[in-house]
């Protein structure tokens, strides 16, 4: 197969350190010259040519290290598989999964021992569906949060990072909550329907808040919100809601393609340290 590589004025303008060029154009030049020699080879004549000062600083700095690299210890060989789960996974989220399934099993007891879940009362409150729109919310808050990530300064400056990573760790959030909610909605006769849609639109609606405020503060507001709107209103009256109900889904669907599409139109704002506040 062809490899289609980076022009030679993007490059020129990479090797200048022109601040005009796009942050997606960047991210995608760089994340290229990671795995192409030829243009890697490129840039280095580039800059020989048209950035003198920074050949120099190079050089510079090379011969001050090169006598100390023998008394360097070489570094033990990276996992790659440890180097994939790291793309798709924080530290930070093991902790917060473990608090998830046991929230998750406590919503499951109480809709048995109330004999309040969807499947036995269509009326009455299935505590399961009730929680299960943000249980991925907080996850995907943990898993790009500034605050609880230590690494996310150096996470932040990768050529990989921004929307890329972001989809990839929601990915493996999603994926595993709703492996969890799909072993509750059976134990309790929960319908798929019922929780599905809503997370995928509250997590979509985190990701597209998220490019403007901030994950984590995305995450908080709108379990806030929904804890104000849905939680205690539901709570109050003893009846589920109208937006758990199955004739709610074509809202929950539309703001789920709603969010996708404000995710993809800003996805250049997840290359920003912002977006991991």
């Amino acid at each position: 197969m062809s490899v289609e590589h980076a022009s030679e004025r993007l490059i020129s303008r990479y090797a200048r350190g022109d601040t005009g060029i796009a942050s997606d154009e960047v991210w995608a030049l760089e994340a290229h010259l990671e795995s192409c020699a030829v243009c890697r080879g490129r840039l280095s004549a580039v800059v020989d040519e048209r950035a003198p000062a920074v050949t120099a600083l190079v050089d510079g700095v090379w011969s001050e290290l090169a006598p100390l690299l023998p008394r360097v210890h070489p570094m033990p060989p990276r996992r790659r598989w440890a180097l994939t789960l790291s793309t798709w996974a924080s530290p930070v989220m093991v902790p917060w999964l473990c608090m998830t399934a046991v929230v998750i099993a406590l919503a499951v007891l109480l809709d048995l021992t109330s004999g309040q879940s969807a499947g036995q009362s269509g009326h009455g409150i299935s505590v399961v569906v009730l929680l299960a729109p943000v249980l991925p919310v907080l996850g995907v808050a943990a898993s790009w949060a500034r605050g609880l990530d230590p690494a996310y300064e150096l996470t932040a400056a990768t050529p990989r990072a921004g929307l890329h990573l972001v989809l990839r760790r929601t990915t493996s959030v999603l994926v595993l909550v709703i492996s969890v909610l799909l072993v509750a909605g059976w134990l309790t006769g929960t319908s798929v329907a019922q929780w599905l849609l809503p997370c995928l639109a509250f997590t979509t609606g985190t990701l597209a808040l998220g490019g403007l405020i901030g994950v984590t503060r995305a995450a908080l507001g709108l379990v806030a919100v929904w804890a104000a709107v849905i939680v205690g209103p539901t709570l109050a009256v003893s009846r589920t809601s109208f937006a758990l109900e199955t004739d709610a889904l074509p809202v929950w669907g539309t703001l789920f393609a709603l969010g996708t599409v404000v995710v993809i139109a800003r996805r250049g704002a997840y290359t920003l340290l912002a977006a991991h506040r």
